[in-house]
């Protein structure tokens, strides 16, 4: 029985076959190309190891970052903001919060955007901060939340003073 309409097969019949073939390979290089340079990096979103033994004395005392921010912690839960930052988007709109308000440092509840603690901020009836924790080479926690486009990543770091 004919293999094609005209009862032979024809001399195009393979050559036709391997130029999808190539064609889907440079489509698939392309591809992975496209991925790669669109954040498929995997050392670009490396992740932060999760705290789980700060204690609420490393948190109570006077925290600082650039441009004259400083967040007081008081160990009756109480805290002063002077210039502190939106976080995640909001940071692009430039505003920054002074006042007074409340912390806590919480376990392992839904927050933030690691595992492990973190510690809420609330200024009454203006915002909430969620501070990731991480330590630094010398185990000395840091408090910082992540800032502008969420994809991006970056970090606004508070650092505790001696």
């Amino acid at each position: 029985m004919p293999r094609n309409s005209g009862g032979r097969r024809g001399p195009r019949g393979p050559r036709v076959v391997d130029t999808i073939l190539r064609n889907l390979l440079a489509y698939g290089v392309a591809v992975a190309a496209l991925l790669a340079m669109a954040g498929g990096n995997p050392h670009a979103a490396r992740s932060t190891p999760a705290v789980y033994d700060a204690r609420t004395d490393e948190i109570v005392g006077t925290w600082r970052c650039v441009e004259g921010t400083e967040v007081v912690f008081r160990a009756d839960g109480t805290a002063t903001v002077s210039l502190l930052n939106g976080q995640e988007r909001d940071y692009d709109h430039g505003w920054r919060l002074s006042g007074t308000g409340t912390w806590k440092l919480i376990g392992r509840e839904p927050a933030g955007w690691n595992y492990g603690q973190h510690v809420r901020l609330r200024l009454p009836d203006l915002y909430k901060w969620t501070f990731e924790l991480r330590r630094d080479d010398r185990q000395t926690l840091e408090l910082y939340f992540f800032y502008g486009d969420p994809d991006a990543r970056s970090a606004y770091v508070l650092e505790k003073d001696p």
